[in-house]
């Protein structure tokens, strides 16, 4: 973990990501007289070359931040929406009762591009070349690709040679999933036309305008409808085109939004809105704030009884996940998160573990299709998000980064989408595009249920905490349905145990598959509970005596988690060191 002090002369931040390029490069922005958002978005732009199974330019990116002269926490949306096609009787005259999470037919407008060049132009201080320089640089003279990039190509590999040429002439070179330095001059020319349409007109904000224009009424946009028309298999396999336009794409922008905030005594937690997942961790928070007296940490390990309370109070945010969150204006959200609501809840939370999927509120409704998905397992092949697998084992998943400066601007961001894997490569743009679309659920009537131009129910969660209302701490993880369970790993570490933040995210982690995954084919697999033998033998056979299914994934397997803080005039910082990838760095 890494600390420095604010006011000493020379200071400029921390930033705390799952790279250390990405890291590295934030620090090289602020260190260069950037803000926190400028090397936000640097590093961000890094991560989709040096993290290219877990990020893509045609993804998607949620955030949560504070400027140094505005201290309330806003939310960056930059989630694209689903194609104005993208109709439940398109879907059912294919014969499908599900979204497939690979190929064309998920595909959701691309958000990242101009989510980060939003923040950018707003808030940001430096030129679109600027920060997309390092970026460009590792794309055109190759960046060495850590050991899972080639693990998620092999699991692949028959797909591309099969089913999709142009993602096997980029990540097969010579027929070999691609290793050591790699090269992706494709992507490189793509980012240097946007710069330079940026360029054509004058004024840092105008130009960063004209570079959005570029993407979203330009020469990506045309490539992307040309690309969707053909078709290739997904994971229903069977071939599909797309069904995105350059209309689609010209018709969308991303946007701020109010995030939101439940208090606990002197802490905050900050969470952007119902169409992510990210309440389900405030309604665990609320739910365990009234069990305080019996969640207990001992020499920084979480006690059998903290992690079954924990566990059970995640499956029934996860069931309100299930039956409410959606981008929908009819979500109960301020009863969701309310204490008189948690108070009500929290009754239902016995000494056993629980088998149901019981959301509350008024008149709840779950899908019909979910006893059907009950313990599936995904194939081989084309897949939706690869993320920890039913022991724990890493097949990638997104990423996360955390800045904050000498100033006090924060932000935490977590970046996502358009995996090399997801669909295959636009080989004139060198990227593919997303498959955020498979969240939805194609039944009606539902909070998540497929609309054209509708945002997806997302898994990429963003977090913020408040000390005496003032923005202190910023966090997050990769990991798909995990992330908000991680989280509040991290977060009873942290505000319960009395750990640091390098001691939080070291702490033992666990989570629960007790309810329907967000990716396909949507599986869930009721009482199993998946956790870190470091958290002890004992531990782990008590909770297996109260009924958990208890699958030890290892000593070190779960999360990705990532902090900075600012407080008491020091800045901090903490990164994984799990997978050993993940870096934290300031001065």
């Amino acid at each position: 973990m890494f600390t420095t002090r604010p006011e000493l002369a020379g200071t400029h931040g921390m930033v705390a990501s799952t790279h250390w390029l990405a890291s590295a490069t934030g620090m090289a922005v602020l260190e260069n007289g950037g803000n926190a958002f400028d090397a936000a978005v640097a590093a961000g732009f890094v991560l989709q070359v040096a993290e290219p199974h877990l990020c893509g330019p045609a993804g998607q990116v949620p955030g949560i931040f504070v400027t140094a002269e505005d201290r309330t926490p806003r939310a960056l949306a930059g989630q694209g929406v689903s194609p104005a096609a993208a109709t439940p009787e398109y879907f059912a005259d294919l014969g499908l009762d599900l979204i497939p999470g690979s190929g064309l037919l998920p595909a959701t407008v691309p958000g990242a591009w101009d989510g980060w060049l939003l923040l950018l132009r707003d808030h940001g201080t430096k030129s679109l070349r600027d920060v997309l320089g390092y970026a460009i640089s590792y794309a055109r003279n190759g960046i060495p690709l850590v050991s899972r990039v080639g693990d998620t190509i092999r699991a692949v590999q028959d797909l591309f040679t099969e089913h999709w040429p142009t993602s096997a002439a980029l990540w097969l070179p010579d027929g070999k999933p691609a290793e050591g330095l790699h090269r992706n001059p494709a992507l490189a020319d793509t980012w240097e036309r946007l710069v330079a349409e940026a360029e054509s007109v004058s004024g840092r904000e105008a130009q960063i305008d004209a570079g959005r224009r570029a993407w979203s009424q330009g020469f990506v946009a045309e490539a992307i409808e040309a690309f969707s028309r053909k078709a290739f298999r997904d994971d229903s396999g069977r071939d599909h085109a797309g069904l995105l336009t350059g209309e689609d794409i010209a018709g969308w922008e991303a946007t701020y939004e109010d995030a939101l905030q439940v208090d606990f005594g002197d802490w905050g937690l900050v969470k952007m809105g119902a169409w992510t997942q990210g309440p389900a961790l405030l309604q665990q928070a609320r739910l365990l704030d009234g069990l305080r007296d019996e969640l207990s940490y001992v020499d920084g390990i979480p006690t059998e009884r903290t992690i079954h309370l924990a566990v059970e109070a995640t499956k029934l945010a996860f069931a309100d996940r299930e039956a409410w969150y959606g981008d929908s204006p009819d979500v109960p959200i301020e009863l969701l998160i309310s204490r008189e609501y948690a108070d009500v809840r929290r009754a239902l939370i016995t000494e056993e573990a629980s088998a149901e999927l019981r959301p509350g509120g008024p008149s709840p409704r779950l899908p019909a299709i979910l006893e059907k998905l009950r313990g599936l397992e995904s194939g081989s092949g084309a897949t939706g998000e690869p993320t920890v697998g039913p022991l724990g084992e890493t097949r990638g998943d997104t990423v996360h980064i955390d800045v904050v400066d000498a100033a006090g601007n924060m932000i935490s961001v977590t970046p996502s989408g358009g995996w090399l894997q997801s669909s295959p490569t636009i080989p004139e743009l060198g990227f593919c595009l997303d498959s955020r679309g498979q969240m939805f659920w194609l039944e009606q009537g539902l909070p998540n249920s497929l609309a054209p131009r509708k945002r997806p129910r997302i898994t990429l969660s963003p977090s913020m905490g408040l000390r005496d209302g003032e923005p202190v701490l910023a966090f997050g993880t990769p990991g798909g349905d995990q992330q908000d369970q991680w989280q509040l790993c991290f977060w009873l570490a942290h505000t319960l145990g009395g750990l640091n933040l390098q001691e939080s995210i070291d702490s033992p982690a666990w989570h629960t598959t007790a309810f329907p995954s967000s990716f396909y084919p949507r599986s869930w697999t009721p009482r199993e509970l998946v956790v870190e033998s470091r958290l002890g033998q004992s531990t782990m056979d008590a909770l297996a005596a109260r009924g958990h299914a208890v699958v030890d994934a290892g000593p070190w397997a779960l999360g990705r988690l990532s902090a900075v803080s600012r407080s008491g005039g020091v800045l901090r910082a903490a990164a994984n060191a799990r997978g050993m990838q993940g870096y934290a760095a300031g001065r």
